[in-house]
């Protein structure tokens, strides 16, 4: 299928978002078409065909992402529009993660559409201030995103603009200390039990398996997985760090099973279109499981990363081999899982046990 023979654009067909597909009338472009997109639906009201409006279809027919600049663009006053352009390439010349720069351009734009036809290069910190007090007070946002938006706007005033460090008196709000959530190991067996799909058996295996992030296990490319040293090279994770971790002996045979069933070709888990598997479709793989084994438990699929650290804390692996694994900075990271911990818990005696036993 030839992209330049077709003409895209987007909108809306019965209340959901639609890509609009239109070219002269030729069965070979229609037959192509329906090749490589078999979802594809004709509208007759409309008269043109149309696919979802998914990231998955738009990397597929190389389309812009929902959230590019020319879509903040389009919220933000005309004068800003250079500040926004110059962002995006220091972002880029600084070799920031693609979701880093995600983050921190959201962030950016949200300030620019709020200041309307203001400069924000006239911002003084007390004006600042103002509006990270009104995210707070007004937009009710939490503590991590507002800390994305002073980080990203720090980023703009400092790298962009090269001025002096500016933000130290800005006082940052507090992130709430709570402890990861996990699942037992008889919850993941029954988890395990009701995925019946090989494809997302397999998923949920690797992430509990291996302690891996949802963006890692998408990542994955089967040049990295190495039967022979049974290890797993992950790469380009969070921070840009790659690392090993050991593919568990027992994952073979299902691992083989899903290879010669579904065939991949570059990612090891594919979309549709042979594109990378989206995050979104993995947490959904865990919300059905989750709801098939009746575990009714406020926890997402990161959980199995956080189940994977615990469990092999309670099986005596040392902490800083688990750090390793999970690919932590700082130790400190780490310890967070000795105070989940149920066998270094259990193994602490209450004072009033030793009193009372002494009577």
């Amino acid at each position: 299928m030839n992209n330049e023979l077709y003409t895209f654009s987007f909108g809306i067909h019965n209340n959901k978002n639609v890509i609009w597909i239109a070219f002269p009338y030729n069965l070979q472009l229609i037959k192509d078409l329906k090749t490589r997109f078999p979802s594809v639906k004709w509208s007759q009201s409309n008269k043109k065909w149309h696919l979802p409006d998914l990231p998955s279809i738009r990397s597929a027919l190389q389309l812009a992402p929902k959230n590019s600049i020319a879509a903040y663009k389009a919220i933000i006053h005309f004068v800003n529009h250079q500040a926004l352009d110059n962002y995006l390439v220091q972002l880029q010349l600084k070799a920031y993660s693609q979701s880093t720069i995600k983050n921190y351009i959201h962030a950016f734009a949200h300030l620019l559409a709020l200041l309307k036809h203001h400069s924000i290069d006239e911002l003084t910190p007390d004006r600042l201030k103002d509006y990270f007090i009104y995210c707070v007070v007004e937009e009710s946002q939490k503590e991590q995103n507002v800390n994305i938006k002073i980080n990203a706007i720090k980023f703009y005033f400092e790298q962009v603009l090269h001025r002096p460090r500016m933000f130290f008196d800005i006082p940052r709000p507090k992130k709430p200390q709570t402890l990861p959530k996990k699942l037992s190991t008889k919850e993941i067996e029954k988890l395990f039990k009701v995925t019946t799909n090989t494809k997302h058996l397999l998923i949920l295996q690797l992430c509990y398996g291996m302690g891996l992030r949802v963006s890692e296990v998408i990542a994955l490319k089967i040049e990295n997985i190495s039967t022979k040293s049974m290890q797993v090279h992950i790469q380009g994770a969070k921070g840009k760090k790659d690392r090993y971790v050991n593919l568990p002996h027992s994952i073979l045979p299902l691992l083989k099973q899903y290879y010669f069933s579904y065939q991949p070709k570059i990612w090891l888990f594919e979309g549709q279109y042979g594109e990378q598997y989206s995050i979104r479709s993995v947490q959904s793989i865990f919300k059905n499981a989750m709801k098939k084994a009746n575990i009714n438990k406020t926890i997402g699929i990161h959980g199995l990363r956080h189940s994977y650290a615990t469990h092999l804390l309670e099986g005596g692996t040392d902490i800083a081999f688990i750090q390793q694994l999970l690919g932590h900075n700082s130790i400190k990271t780490t310890q967070i899982y000795t105070h989940i911990s149920k066998s270094t818990l259990q193994n602490v005696a209450s004072p009033l046990d030793k009193l009372v036993k002494h009577k």
